[in-house]
């Protein structure tokens, strides 16, 4: 039987979660290094934000990884729509998530973010109004996870410019 769960990200999983997971090539520019994102998780932690970074694990075996923020200072989105900022400082994000490319493609995906999502409306870190996140326009599988999930674009956040990830909300 097969079982997915979140494990933090501990000195036992990490480098397997960090060196031994990615996507296929066409995928990389959908979505940072696992190695970037904890170096982002330790950023935003040691200026008093909150990042909750987790393997997605099959049989306890890292499959993929995912990380959550909570919150936003000032400071996180200077330039942005006054709107969007209020918005984000009372939310969770859904800041990373990522199967490696040998187990996409199986259901586990939709798995981890079921998982997720349970987790952040138990309200860990705080109370909140929504869960947020973003992805290049060209990400289809994702647009199509998130839509199945009830997010919503926010085509009022997206400028369309180059490199630039269309926002989409769920509201709790």
């Amino acid at each position: 039987m097969e079982t997915i769960t979140l494990e933090k990200i501990t000195y036992y999983n990490y480098v397997k979660t960090i060196w031994g997971l990615s996507v296929s090539r066409k995928q990389k520019s959908f979505v940072a290094s696992n190695a970037n994102s904890l170096a982002e998780a330790y950023v935003a932690i040691t200026n008093g934000g909150a990042a909750l970074p987790f393997a997605i694990c099959k049989n306890g075996k890292p499959i993929g990884f995912l990380m959550i923020g909570y919150g936003a200072n000032d400071d996180d989105f200077k330039g942005e729509d006054p709107e969007f900022i209020k918005m984000a400082k009372n939310s969770y994000c859904l800041w990373r998530f990522m199967i490696d490319k040998r187990y996409q493609g199986r259901g586990y995906g939709r798995k981890a973010m079921e998982l997720a999502l349970d987790y952040m409306r138990t309200l860990p870190c705080g109370k909140a109004d929504n869960i947020w996140l973003s992805y290049e326009p060209e990400n289809e599988v994702a647009k199509k996870l998130y839509a199945s999930f009830g997010f919503i674009e926010q085509p009022q956040w997206y400028k369309g410019n180059k490199g630039e990830e269309i926002p989409a909300l769920l509201r709790l």
